[in-house]
């Protein structure tokens, strides 16, 4: 029998072949093309989206078709604390620098409303880089206090990116703090991870010198000379340290989005005592393996990604290490959990290496006329002491033998104020003798530190170790100082 035959025979058996079913159409999994997400369509009703202030993220996305998304973010023109003693009139989207996080699906459609609070004193907009459109929604978003501005889009690319101020001039707006992230996902999201935290980067520029206390007005040529006085991480010098600190456990993943708001520098984005296993660089869909610092360019972005094996105290900071220890940008992630010895065994000496950076108490705060009691001058210095002077001196200020001299008992030291002072703000080299015994080093002139630094400094060291001295004022430093010839710039 032919098999023409055989089909009508195995029919009437009731053994006729199955045929294929209908393939069900699979929904998109990565990223599309923009042209592909340009096509989507929203499902559902419009839903107002849950944006997040820094260091959090909001969930990552499950559902698996677009949607119709409102978001409301509100301009304030706010005084905020950039440092211990340090306030600064910061222009924020949301009410913090950086501004809220924002996180949406590639093929949403996005409906968004800039509100400009009625108490700001300038027009603001915003150009979110995430943005296909004149301006990136700039051109549509110019709101005068007291006012809103209703502008929609679509998701077009999938990435991180950044948004920020662009009305005139645009460099203070952002400078002052108006710039945040926006997390574009790709339809089935990014690899599940344990922990998602929100980092970015921003330079300030402020009239006074680092750690100058008061309110601090914004320097136009400082920031056009791109000389910061801050580099700060999510705002302010210590957002990210002691009670603040990120946190993991051992064996957990961690993703950090990383943005940089500049508006001027570069950073060289690095955690001390990790590798990053994988770095989205700039933002975008491909990723590096085994990264040891990465390039985050002034209006970018990078997302990074690595597992902790063991507990401690890791440390975030630009890699232009002075911005680190001298301009304020450090953060902390603290890692609890059990040891493993094969892969580290060592000690934290965090303590003196961070200094007053790792404190999780601020120091004190000077009482009504801007001026520290005798105590509180002395828990200050000793802040200060811990990271600027004890790793030379020694932290229990014995020095080391024929090299740094001792502040114990110092006859050099406690002997001449002023000459004390001198030697802080201007430096020393050569030889000297202390106590009877000669030392030969470098002593660099201190010019990160302000008047009322050195004071506290001296303060603490001429009231401890077994030394009992009186209290060393601003005023003294101030006239040090000035009676001190010096080319512009040199421990100014």
């Amino acid at each position: 029998m032919s098999s023409l035959g055989l089909i009508p025979l195995l029919a009437l058996l009731g053994c006729a072949p199955t045929p294929a079913p209908t393939p069900t159409p699979t929904k998109p999994v990565g990223p599309l093309t923009a042209t592909e997400a340009a096509k989507l369509e929203p499902v559902g009703d419009p839903v107002d989206l849950e944006i997040t202030s820094a260091p959090h993220v909001p969930p990552p996305i499950t559902r698996d078709t677009p949607a119709k998304l409102v978001i409301n973010l509100e301009v304030k023109e706010v005084q905020k604390a950039i440092s211990d003693g340090v306030d600064y009139v910061q222009w924020t989207f949301g009410g913090d620098v950086p501004g809220r996080f924002i996180r949406v699906r590639q093929g949403d459609s996005v409906e968004f409303h800039l509100n400009n609070h009625p108490d700001n004193k300038m027009p603001h907009n915003i150009d979110l880089h995430a943005v296909t459109g004149p301006g990136g929604g700039a051109a549509s978003s110019f709101t005068a206090p007291g006012h809103s501005s209703q502008f929609s889009f679509k998701a077009l690319n999938p990435g991180l990116y950044v948004y920020h101020c662009a009305t005139a001039p645009v460099g203070m707006h952002i400078a002052n703090g108006m710039y945040g992230l926006i997390l574009v996902e790709p339809p089935g999201g990014l690899p599940k991870v344990d922990r998602e935290y929100y980092v970015m980067q921003g330079d300030f520029y402020t009239v006074g010198k680092y750690r100058e206390k008061g309110l601090q007005p914004f320097d136009m040529q400082k920031a056009i000379e791109e000389n910061a006085t801050y580099v700060l991480f999510n705002g302010s010098e210590g957002s990210l340290v002691g009670d603040k600190a990120l946190t993991a456990k051992v064996g957990e993943t961690v993703r950090l989005f990383v943005g940089n708001g500049g508006p001027n520098l570069v950073s060289s984005f690095h955690v001390i005592g990790e590798i990053f296993d994988r770095v989205y660089t700039e933002g975008g869909s491909n990723f590096q393996e085994n990264v040891q610092t990465t390039l985050v360019p002034a209006g970018g972005s990078a997302i990074v990604e690595f597992k902790v094996d063991v507990p401690g105290t890791y440390i975030l900071v630009d890699h232009s290490i002075f911005r680190t220890f001298n301009k304020g940008a450090l953060g902390m992630l603290k890692v609890e959990g059990p040891d493993d010895k094969p892969v580290y065994s060592g000690k934290e000496i965090d303590d003196v290496y961070l200094a007053d950076k790792a404190a999780s108490t601020a120091p004190p705060v000077p009482a009504a006329g801007g001026v520290l009691s005798k105590d509180d001058q002395i828990k200050a210095g000793g802040l200060l002491f811990a990271g600027t002077c004890s790793t030379c001196h020694q932290a229990d200020g014995k020095g080391i033998e024929g090299v740094f001299p001792p502040l114990a008992g110092s006859d050099f030291l406690l002997g001449d104020v002023e000459r004390a002072i001198g030697v802080v703000v201007n430096g020393r080299s050569g030889p000297i003798t202390v106590n009877g015994k000669d030392y030969n080093s470098v002593m660099p002139p201190m010019s990160n530190l302000n008047d009322d630094e050195v004071a506290n400094i001296l303060t603490y060291v001429t009231n401890s170790f077994g030394n009992s001295g009186g209290v060393v004022t601003a005023e003294q430093v101030k006239k040090v100082r000035a009676s001190t010839p010096r080319p512009p710039g040199a421990a100014h």
